[in-house]
């Protein structure tokens, strides 16, 4: 398999090359840009696997930058930041992002997210070798194809990240089922939950506004308060 691809993008030339360098010791091919719009030219000519962007850039910010490229590409987004507030986080999860870094960033913690993201966008194409005995998974207006990756609403098709894939995967492989918080962040990120509400909450909010007719009335993707989330089994 080739080696997967990587587009860091920050303004400090110093955090790239550093960034660059610890990525290239795990035998990543990792490329540089330096502001926004010059990442999502280099998106455009590249095929990227993952993309690790810093918020405070000139030209193009990261989480515009961010909201654009998640209107053509799927790829493992990380975002950097030196805010550390619990609403910049869930701001930066709410314009696209996967996953979210505070600065200062220990590179051991930076590389083992991007080998979770990656584990989990690669691995999207063999997921369809599970044992399945159709490419589709149906309930009522909704239809998942396991072998595009995307959900088909009423016959229109919408694309998701690969984190909403999985998650939408999850439950509609299990109809009426409950899934916690921590459940869904378990089987979903590869990684022990701890302190997750908020990141799922943001993903689970993403797929019903993709989903959804009304997002405050939801049919198919529903809360179960106190305990979690659950996809209801439709006749």
């Amino acid at each position: 398999m080739n080696q997967p691809k990587i587009l860091v993008v920050d303004d400090d030339k110093e955090i790239v090359g550093a960034i660059k360098k610890r990525l290239e010791m795990e035998d990543y091919e990792v490329f540089a840009a330096y502001d926004g719009l010059e990442a999502m030219d280099f998106l455009m000519e590249k095929e990227i696997q993952l993309l690790i962007i810093d918020v405070m850039m000139p030209k193009m910010d990261g989480l515009s930058a961010t909201m654009k490229i998640r209107e053509s590409k799927n790829i493992p987004i990380i975002i950097l930041s030196a805010k550390t507030e619990e609403s910049d986080k869930i701001l930066g999860l709410s314009m696209g992002a996967d996953d979210y870094i505070s600065k200062p960033f220990r590179p051991d913690e930076l590389v083992a997210r991007v080998k979770s993201q990656l584990r989990r966008y690669l691995q999207l194409g063999s997921m369809i070798k599970q044992e399945e005995h159709k490419n589709q998974i149906v309930n009522g207006g909704l239809i998942l194809d396991t072998d595009g990756k995307r959900i088909l609403v009423d016959g229109e098709p919408v694309k998701l990240t690969a984190t909403e894939y999985k998650i939408l995967h999850l439950l509609m492989r299990n109809l009426g089922r409950v899934f916690s918080a921590d459940e869904i962040y378990e089987r979903v990120w590869e990684e022990e939950a701890y302190a997750v509400e908020n990141t799922v909450m943001v993903h689970i909010r993403r797929i019903r506004e993709k989903i959804e007719i009304d997002t405050r009335n939801p049919r198919y993707l529903k809360v179960v308060w106190g305990i979690g989330y659950k996809m209801e089994k439709m006749a």
